[in-house]
């Protein structure tokens, strides 16, 4: 590991974000990314999956956790706000917490973002050989792989350019479908009748464990909302851009997700077999009668995968360029060349690409261990924001209370109800058999990282001393 670079997350005197990056992210990229961010592929694909598990309770599923995923935010924007930086979350938990614990954070993330990349590669894969059979899926996830990889490796302003219009074409499709969705719910869309609350009459047709379901379910959907913290170190102006998205996050998640899973189960029953085999999108779009809605949610999935699979490579080519930077990670990874980290997004992609080869290779052990390893990554990431924001506040208003620009609501009480809203997810995974799996496999990835980062940083300790 690199020992001659100052570290970033301690040096208050540094200025607001990294001066070697070349912020050449434009406010409209941000506002956009951050309007785009919150429509994964998570949500039009494995929110079936949910639905068919909680019945219309999936709603209250969504609202719950939607609810979560704003203290969440707003915490991590306050403190990005305040320190803008391409480590976001990770910088935040070393300067609040020590380098041990940004270290864990940061990695783990990192091996999450990979992994991502590749299982969206693949996703994205299958839809392309879907409509040109015959042709091998590891050539396509090859072929995204590169594209993406060569416009990171390029210059910033290509990633903004590329997630620019992937988030506009996801916010356009989207809408469209709430606008046509509630029109059909009012009864106003000519062909239909409205069905009023025919499908809403059993909340809980699979009890209090559907709902639990449903709830886990809901919670990963909201995985990359974190893009946009990371991403605002490298544009014209950091502060307003983290807080231009944060405080626009409550009404896109309940807009986009509790919105349009409203829609869905209106419309359509939620035992339907089209909701889990098709898709719930598709299942309601057949039921309004829009000719080639199978079709047209296939390209709306492959944008919202590329656009994942863009956004992750250049999420965790910065969160290792920061790792590094602060003297966490191989020193090779810290080059920067025209204002890119080019070997962290090339390290990166041929992580994600070595995820993809696996799932070929070893697809009936290493694959599923290194699936079940990453699997609670994002609540163990939301831990380190919630004790990181704590005790950053407490510092801000003390020593630069200029830099709160951003606030969390009601401090502290907020912060601790988020923390008790992750336990509550925990002891619910802890419940379930094939959660419970992946609870064990992130805890024992969580706890080496956590290891090997304080082993790093008292041998550091004890140099520095001696030194």
């Amino acid at each position: 590991m690199s020992r001659t670079t100052p570290t970033e997350a301690h040096d208050e005197s540094r200025p607001l974000a990294d001066p070697s990056l070349s912020h050449g992210l434009k406010q409209r990229h941000l506002s956009m990314i951050a309007l785009g961010g919150v429509i994964g592929a998570g949500l039009f694909v494995g929110s079936g999956a949910g639905i068919a598990a909680a019945g219309p309770s999936i709603v209250v599923a969504y609202a719950l956790s939607g609810l979560l995923v704003m203290l969440v935010m707003r915490m991590l924007g306050e403190m990005s706000a305040a320190y803008p930086s391409s480590g976001s979350f990770s910088a935040h938990a070393e300067r609040a917490i020590g380098p041990w614990a940004g270290f864990t954070a940061g990695w783990s993330f990192w091996v999450l973002l990979c992994t991502a990349v590749g299982l969206e590669g693949i996703g994205a894969a299958k839809i392309v050989s879907g409509w040109l059979p015959g042709t091998p899926e590891w050539a396509w996830v090859a072929l995204f792989m590169l594209v993406f990889c060569g416009t990171n490796l390029a210059a910033v302003k290509n990633f903004g350019e590329f997630e620019f219009w992937f988030a506009a074409l996801k916010v356009g499709a989207i809408s469209l479908f709430l606008v046509l969705g509630g029109l059909a719910v009012a009864g106003a869309l000519p062909g239909t009748d409205s069905p009023g609350t025919a499908n809403l009459t059993d909340l809980l047709p699979n009890g209090g464990e559907g709902l639990v379901i449903g709830l886990l379910a809901s919670v990963f959907a909201y995985g990359g909302l974190e893009t946009v913290t990371i991403a605002a170190a490298e544009s014209e102006n950091p502060v307003k851009g983290v807080a231009s998205a944060v405080r626009t996050a409550m009404w896109r998640i309940a807009l986009f997700y509790v919105g349009s899973m409203a829609v869905v189960v209106t419309l359509v029953p939620w035992d339907s077999p089209d909701v889990a085999e098709k898709g719930p999108y598709v299942a309601a779009l057949d039921h309004i009668g829009i000719p080639g809605a199978g079709q047209l949610m296939n390209v709306v999935v492959l944008v919202a995968l590329l656009s994942a699979m863009n956004a992750n490579i250049y999420g965790a080519s910065r969160i290792a360029y920061s790792l590094v930077r602060r003297e966490q990670g191989p020193r090779a990874l810290g080059r920067v060349s025209a204002g890119v980290p080019r070997n962290a997004v090339l390290a990166s992609s041929v992580f994600g690409f070595g995820c993809v080869l696996l799932s070929y290779w070893r697809p009936d052990d290493v694959f599923p261990w290194l699936l079940n390893m990453i699997g609670a990554v994002i609540l163990v990431v939301w831990i380190f924001i919630a004790v990181s924001q704590l005790r950053l506040r407490r510092r801000l208003e003390r020593e630069t209370p200029g830099r709160l620009t951003v606030r969390m609501w009601a401090f502290p009480a907020l912060t601790w109800v988020s923390l008790a809203g992750m336990a509550a997810i925990f002891v619910l995974m802890a419940r379930e058999p094939d959660t419970r799996v992946q609870l064990c496999s992130t805890g024992a990835m969580t706890l080496v990282l956590a290891t090997v980062g304080y082993t790093w940083q008292r041998r550091r300790t004890v140099t520095g001393e001696h030194g």
